[in-house]
């Protein structure tokens, strides 16, 4: 290993965790929990994450409550399934890692009617356009007294998977799910103490993170995902950013994964690379989604140029604003990658499709292979793969191809 790698490796501190490296493995939607039960290929798939080496890797989409999934195989966090949250962290500690959890809730968009209403809730009444075809094609507006229930549930959760064994949660705040709805100037309409002012609509989130830190108590690291940028015109845009940062930092976060996008208007502003709509549109169920993804899903899944590490330019300006921890993410799929995530002055890298494409790529930086680049493509076919029997995957790993996701 160059010796200029070599505080990556080094042991770091983060709240009262100790980890063994500063690499995270990000969450990527696994689609591993039938029925909403986590599967054996989930604990088998974050077991490998940690055999491969990472500090830290994290569990996608940990539902906080019934009513905040979008799909209906996603996992929510009651005492049902706490047997295999505590294999899954047994299973990441045997192999010397570290777990996390990322809580998570959809607000007001979602394929699936919502459990306990009939709607699902977000900052204002709505279309709900995840969901036009699905059955629920409206969204309401969250009250008062629906948002403390929302907090109670996220302290509620990180407490089960605390219990589990799990290490850390990460409070997801980006992509256009509930917190990041609240977030953006593009989602939230509200004329009320969480609308309006950025911290108007701060004001959910931390509430969150106060109910999710007393739960915790403040030797568990809580990290939150956050959007650097919407990735279009009237969204959250990078100065706000770093002001929110700096209201999570005063409230004692203590990391942030910075990230970007909007799953319903930019997702590859997050991904970049080659499309997936093809692919997407191919292992769609439902016939009148699978057309309405064929008329308009280019508009959100255009092809869009990939380069390394870019959200560096954003992330800049975040270091400047903020002394918390940061996260870098975007981008990262070689070793010069991940000494410039160094030379940044960040305090984690933190990696996603190049991982899925090759879990062992960390012990090869390790064993010296100061040139390591990623063989990942961009091809992006991972995303598409989530709805598939067995859950997300890398096309270049399979023998056969991936004959499931050619274009249509």
């Amino acid at each position: 290993m160059s010796p200029d790698l070599a505080p990556l490796f080094a042991p770091v501190q983060l709240a009262g965790l100790t980890l063994r490296n500063r690499v995270i493995k990000t969450a990527t939607f696994e689609g591993m929990c039938p029925a909403g039960v986590p599967g054996d290929e989930l604990i088998a798939h974050h077991a490998r994450m940690a055999r491969g080496g990472v500090g830290l890797t994290t569990v996608a989409y940990c539902g906080v409550s019934p009513d905040g999934l979008t799909f209906a195989d996603q996992m929510w966090m009651h005492e049902g399934i706490f047997p295999q949250l505590q294999r899954l962290a047994d299973a990441v500690h045997a192999e010397g890692g570290a777990v996390s959890a990322q809580l998570s809730h959809c607000g007001g968009f979602s394929r699936t009617k919502p459990a306990t209403q009939p709607r699902p809730k977000g900052p204002h009444a709505g279309i709900n356009q995840y969901g036009v075809f699905s059955g629920v094609p409206f969204s309401g507006a969250m009250t008062a007294g629906d948002i403390a229930r929302t907090v109670a549930e996220y302290a509620r959760a990180a407490a089960l998977v605390r219990r589990a064994g799990f290490d850390a949660v990460e409070i997801h705040m980006g992509h256009g799910y509930l917190l990041s709805q609240f977030i953006s100037p593009a989602t939230n309409r509200r004329r009320d103490a969480y609308g309006g002012s950025l911290q108007n609509r701060m004001r959910f989130p931390l509430e969150v993170l106060a109910a999710v830190r007393a739960a915790l108590g403040p030797a568990v690291p809580i990290l939150a995902k956050f959007n650097l940028s919407d990735g279009f015109d009237g969204g959250l845009a990078i100065d706000e950013a770093c002001q929110a940062a700096q209201l999570l930092e005063r409230a004692g976060l203590d990391a942030l994964v910075m990230s970007g996008g909007s799953v319903l208007r930019t997702p590859m502003f997050l991904f970049r690379g080659a499309s997936p709509l093809p692919a997407m549109v191919r292992l769609e169920k439902n016939p009148l989604q699978r057309t309405a993804m064929k008329l308009f899903g280019g508009a959100a899944f255009p092809n869009m140029p990939y380069r390394e590490l870019y959200f560096l330019d954003l992330a800049r300006q975040m270091r400047q604003a903020t002394r918390l921890p940061l996260a870098y993410l975007g981008g990262v799929s070689s070793a010069d990658g991940l000494r410039q995530v160094l030379a940044e002055g960040f305090e984690f890298a933190t990696l996603g499709r190049a991982l899925l494409q090759d879990p062992d790529l960390l012990h090869k930086v390790q064993a010296g292979a100061s040139d390591f680049r990623s063989p990942c493509n961009h091809c992006n076919l991972c995303v598409a793969s989530m709805v598939l029997p067995g859950g997300i995957r890398c096309v270049l790993n399979q023998p056969q191809g991936f004959p499931e996701a050619a274009p249509a």
